[in-house]
């Protein structure tokens, strides 16, 4: 066991015990890992509030590769992102975040992740009220990208033939990507609309311009990102033994906003 020290965000805190609590970390040198923090409830802890959701910080390690729980020595904050909580849209979108790398990032070193990640929260961060939607909706994609699940959008998924120019565009959660015409057939699993396609295109690059979405559209895209993530996290081995994505699906539903 050695003593190591890698930026990192909470992720996730557990009550362990009277005084403990596990901690879920993404950390840019060793990727997702649990540590116990031990004492942090007392009252003259160390941590003091460091360990918020969402704070990010230099985390120092009792790390060992063969053991699931490391040791958490200290955590030094960098930014608490409180900023986050002043919105639920925001706070939503980056809990969605959260909960993608809880259960699709490895515990191993993946940095382009941890980038991404760190890039999207502060996006969000930076979101006004009308760009929330379309913020998040980007680094859901962006992340599962770089996770290994990025849409293939530029050309059929099966015999490689461009999607139609104009007109609906068919696109497969099951196989990743876009269907030409003659493969969606009669009935495509999903149709997307050529503006609905054309927007998707650009929330999949960071250097195209963010689309503006009304409410309708944005419910569109936030649907079709959700259900990407849940296909996918299923393929990752969990299989339904754990619960539905909760943060992903009260992102989706807006669940906090009253509906008309």
């Amino acid at each position: 066991m050695s003593l190591v020290s890698t930026p990192a965000i909470v992720l996730r805190t557990y009550r362990y015990s009277e005084t403990s609590k596990i901690v879920r970390l993404a950390t840019r040198d060793y990727g997702v890992q649990s540590a116990i923090a031990k004492g942090v409830l007392r009252p003259r802890s160390p941590f003091g509030a460091a360990l918020e959701t969402l704070s990010e910080g230099v985390a120092q390690l009792y790390h060992k590769e063969t053991r699931e729980l490391q040791t958490l020595a200290a955590f030094d904050v960098v930014q608490l992102r409180r900023d986050l909580a002043c919105d639920l849209g925001r706070f939503a979108g980056a809990e969605a975040l959260c909960e993608v790398m809880l259960k699709m990032a490895p515990p191993a070193p993946l940095p382009a992740a941890y980038e991404t990640f760190t890039l999207g929260l502060d996006a969000l961060v930076h979101a006004t009220p009308a760009q929330t939607d379309a913020v998040a909706v980007r680094w859901l994609w962006l992340l599962v990208g770089v996770l290994g699940f990025a849409p293939q959008l530029d050309s059929c998924v099966r015999d490689g033939n461009s999607p139609a120019s104009n007109g609906t565009v068919a696109f497969s959660l099951a196989e990743g990507g876009v269907l030409c015409a003659t493969c969606a057939g009669p009935q495509p699993p999903t149709k997307l609309p050529p503006q609905a396609y054309r927007d998707l295109v650009a929330l999949n690059s960071v250097a195209a311009e963010l689309p503006t979405l009304d409410a309708a559209h944005a419910a569109a895209h936030r649907r079709l990102v959700a259900r990407f993530i849940r296909h996918h996290m299923d393929e990752t081995g969990r299989n339904g033994r754990e619960p539905r994505a909760t943060a992903i699906d009260i992102w989706e539903r807006r669940a906090w906003a009253p509906t008309a």
